[in-house]
């Protein structure tokens, strides 16, 4: 499958939206790739994590992120499971999966109903290695700031906002795949 096309399909524009999706996903692709060459031990899928990596993010145009231009109806949170819509919808249920579960490091059916997330009432952390280290690697890039890779600590930080459950993740990823 070629990931391009589905974003080209949502975002039909060739505009400033668009731009950070690709820069992004692209940043997000590229480590996940690096960290799983460096661990051949895994015998991760390559070919699926860069398609995953570069749809992680397709939903964000429905959601309403002004600093990110994103003009959509629903709070960014949402932009996993929505996107995750989109690319089941499309015959890709492994990807839709990727984009579902890398909210935060994955949002727990119990994080989600304490923290009273308006997101589906499910688990949504990742399972699969692939989209581990794809959620793993997602966590090192913001959508505002393209061209600079935040260090270790933190990434941690931004993760464990939504609850030590997310720190403990990100802290074993550490061991895992750096």
């Amino acid at each position: 499958m070629d990931p391009l096309l589905l974003i080209d399909k949502y975002y039909p524009e060739d505009n400033e939206l668009k731009h950070i999706l690709l820069k992004h996903s692209r940043s997000v692709a590229d480590k996940a790739l690096a960290m799983a060459r460096k661990h051949p031990e895994l015998n991760l899928d390559l070919q699926f994590i860069e398609e995953a990596a570069m749809l992680h993010d397709i939903g964000i145009f429905q959601t309403d992120a002004e600093g990110i231009c994103c003009f959509g109806k629903y709070p960014y949170i949402c932009h996993g499971y929505l996107g995750a819509e989109l690319v089941r919808k499309e015959g890709f249920p492994k990807h839709a999966l990727v984009c579902e579960r890398h909210t935060g490091a994955g949002l727990s059916l119990q994080n989600i109903i304490q923290q009273d997330l308006p997101v589906p009432h499910r688990e949504m952390t990742p399972v699969s290695l692939e989209e581990q280290i794809i959620c793993f690697a997602d966590k090192f890039f913001s959508k505002s700031k393209l061209d600079h890779e935040k260090g270790v600590e933190k990434a941690r930080k931004s993760v464990a906002r939504y609850g030590e459950e997310g720190g403990k993740r990100f802290d074993y990823w550490c061991e895992l795949f750096l």
